[in-house]
Parts: structure tokens; C-alpha cells; sequence
């Protein structure tokens, strides 16, 4: 006979079950069946042996909402790098061998950019104004500017550095190519010989981009202005990299190592040109993509190759340049929009200067650039940077009630 039946949970309850229930906490009853009448069970922690009593929960305390932010001290993390960018010079002056009024030093930079917490920018970025050996096309924002020169490369020149302050000229070369003009090396010679007397600052010398035609003319032009320390712009994969490497060493100038957007490129172009050039020698660009067209790659691109030549990579340690003038290739910089959009001569230099804001943030050093409004307002922007001086804080919100 089983012992005396237990009362528990109000069910009348063998005692044998219940010492199994507490050793394997579940049982599976099969061909089970009950008769009630009226079943009410009560479920109380702890009364069965072996089974856990259900915590009670406690109701969280009510928090307050914070009356102020709480103020701490920031305190950045400097980090050391192994890398160091070269320095490249621009222009030579007369006791140097040339006969340029200043020189230009780009590079030098030990950090990223404009990170003052850890160390100082060595040269300030600068800024080379284009200038074109014929008439091209150009946006009308542009144009009303520049209206009267066009046509005159050595007056067009004279005007980008006497009141536009530009740093550097660039003379573009197009008429040299085959498919336009086909001037000679020889004519290219006297165009560039126009604008060297017209101003004294650094030149840079830009090709048509026939990879045959301009290696003819950069030598002529080398060779003619031996000592001047030209920037050759540009050098590229499917050119005949020996021979320009060759007369640009031998006649002293720099060259600008132009690849697309792919540091691999960039690296092995590099890798030819050090088989004759000094590093102190070679300009980088990796290829400028305006805003809206690509220019968050284009960042990237040049924010990799900056911190990897910080992390001590030599063949990405150069001074980088950036065809800035590109951001008018951009049919949103120059074509007619709707009113919100508009005016054109306001938002096509706009354009312009944020595709040259944002690289500048990437470590850019040289900015080929167009447009008056946006070289002002580039080269405020690097002075203030340049001197570590705080920002006006109450301004930073003028935008969205500004009426234009």
C-alpha cells in the first residue's frame, strides 16, 4: 500500500511522485486521465523540494533626465609615425640657376593633414592658377572673369598672379596636340618663354595629352629652360617613361607622376621613375574626381596613399597634386538649374572649392585651380588652418537663415 497521500498545491498527491518530480523536474505521464470537478491550483515559490522559487522582480528606480552635459576635458590621441613625405621644390631663382622671383617647397609633412595636435604642417598647400596657350571653352562663371586674356596666355598669366594671387601658373599646351592645332615643340617654346617673363613665379608645364607628342614637346621645353625647376606635368604609364625621366634629370626640372585612381599604378610608375630620378623629384597625382562625380573615391584614393607613406611606405612618400580645375567638367558646376539652384556664378565656383576642401583634408599639397572666387576663399582657408587659430563658433549656423 503507498504511504499516506500528501496535500499539495490542493491535489491529493503520492509521495513517490513527488520525490521523483524534485529529482528529474519533469515527469511525462502517458494514458493519464482525471476526473474533476472544480480544479483550482495555487502556484507558491519554494513549495515543491528541488524546484527554484520565481525571483520577484523590483521595479527599477525612476531615473532623472539630465539637466546639463557633462563637461570633461578631451584629450586627443597623439600617435608617432614611422614615415615622412619628401620635400619637393618648385621654381628656381636666379642665384639658383633659374630665374623665377620665389621658390616653392611642397611636402614635408610627418602627419596627417593639419593634425596640429601632433605636429606642425612644415609648407602650406598651394594653389597654380590654369592658363591655356588657345581658346577653349569655358564655363561662363568662369569666362566673365577672364574674358579679356583669353587667347594671351602671358596676359592670362599676369592676371592669375597679380589679382588673383596665384602661387603657381600652369600652362596648359593644347594646341601642341595632333587632333587641334599641331603646333611644334618650337612654338610651345615661345609660348612658355612669354609667360616665364611675364610673371616670376614657379611654372607648371602641361601636354596636350598625346603621350608621343608630349614627351617632344617637355624636351624641347626642358632642355630650352634648363635649371628652372619646371613641374613636367605629367608623366604617364604609356609614355616612354626612360627617356622623360632621363631629360628631366639631366635639365633639373620635377615631374608630376600622373596615375588613375589605383595606388598599385601609382606605386609601380614611381618604381620606374626612381631608376633616374631623385625622390625629391617626383609629384604625385592620383586623379581628381569633382564632387558629385566621384569625389568621395578620389578622397580615399589620396587619404590611403597619405597614411600609408606615414606609415613608411617610400613609394607612395611624394607631395600630392590635384587637378582641382576638373570640378568644372561637372555639368552641375556650370549648366542652368532650377531658381533653387541658381545663381550659376555662385555655385559653380562653390563647386569648385568643396572638391578642392575635401582633398585638402586628404593631405593634398598643389591645387590646380580656375576660378578667382574659389582660390580666395581656398587660400583663407588654408591660412586659417595654417595658423591654429580658433574658428568663429557663432558663424558655423549662418547658412540656414542666410539670404544670398
Amino acid at each position: 500500500m503507498p504511504e499516506k497521500e500528501k496535500d499539495l498545491l490542493g491535489l491529493k498527491l503520492d509521495p513517490r511522485l513527488l520525490e521523483a518530480l524534485a529529482k528529474f523536474q519533469e515527469i511525462e505521464i502517458e494514458d493519464f486521465e482525471m476526473d474533476v470537478g472544480d480544479l483550482e491550483i495555487w502556484l507558491q515559490p519554494g513549495v515543491i523540494k528541488g524546484v527554484p522559487a520565481v525571483p520577484t522582480v523590483k521595479a527599477l528606480p525612476t531615473k532623472a533626465k539630465p539637466s546639463k552635459i557633462v563637461e570633461v576635458d578631451f584629450v586627443p590621441p597623439v600617435e608617432t609615425y614611422p614615415g615622412r613625405v619628401v620635400e619637393v621644390k618648385l621654381g628656381a631663382k636666379k642665384g639658383e640657376g633659374g630665374t623665377r622671383g620665389k621658390s616653392i617647397i611642397i611636402g614635408g609633412e610627418t602627419t596627417p593633414a593639419f593634425y596640429t595636435f601632433e605636429g606642425t604642417t612644415p609648407h602650406p598647400p598651394v594653389i597654380a592658377l590654369d592658363v591655356f596657350d588657345m581658346e577653349v571653352p569655358l564655363a561662363k562663371a568662369v569666362k566673365m572673369h577672364v574674358k579679356d586674356v583669353v587667347g594671351d596666355p602671358a596676359a592670362w598669366a599676369k592676371l592669375a598672379v597679380e589679382k588673383f594671387g596665384a602661387d603657381l601658373i600652369t600652362i596648359h599646351l593644347i594646341s601642341t596636340d595632333p587632333l587641334l592645332k599641331d603646333a611644334s615643340p618650337k612654338e610651345a617654346v615661345k609660348t612658355v618663354e612669354a609667360v616665364a617673363q611675364a610673371v616670376d613665379v614657379p611654372l607648371i608645364i602641361g601636354g596636350c595629352g598625346d603621350p608621343v607628342k608630349d614627351a617632344d614637346v617637355f624636351q624641347e621645353i626642358a632642355e630650352t629652360f634648363a635649371g628652372e625647376r619646371f613641374l613636367i606635368s605629367s608623366v604617364t604609364r604609356d609614355m616612354d617613361v626612360e627617356r622623360c625621366a632621363k631629360f628631366i634629370k639631366k635639365t633639373g626640372h620635377a615631374v608630376l607622376s600622373f596615375t588613375p585612381m589605383d595606388l598599385n599604378l601609382a606605386r609601380e610608375l614611381n618604381r620606374k621613375l626612381y631608376d633616374y630620378l631623385a625622390k625629391e623629384d617626383i609629384v604625385m597625382d592620383l586623379t581628381t574626381a569633382a564632387l558629385g562625380y566621384g569625389l568621395d573615391y578620389a578622397f580615399t584614393n589620396m587619404e590611403r596613399a597619405r597614411l600609408a607613406a606615414l606609415m613608411g611606405d617610400p613609394e607612395l612618400a611624394h607631395p600630392m597634386s590635384s587637378g582641382t580645375t576638373n570640378a568644372w567638367a561637372a555639368r552641375e558646376a556650370w549648366m542652368k538649374m532650377t531658381p533653387e539652384f541658381e545663381p550659376r556664378e555662385l555655385r559653380g565656383p562653390l563647386w569648385e572649392l568643396t572638391t578642392a576642401v575635401t582633398l585638402l583634408l586628404a593631405g593634398v599639397d598643389l591645387f590646380m585651380m580656375m576660378h578667382p572666387a574659389a582660390v580666395k576663399t581656398m587660400k583663407d582657408i588654408i591660412n586659417q588652418l595654417m595658423s591654429g587659430g580658433a574658428g568663429n563658433a557663432g558663424k558655423l549656423v549662418e547658412w540656414v537663415s542666410m539670404k544670398i
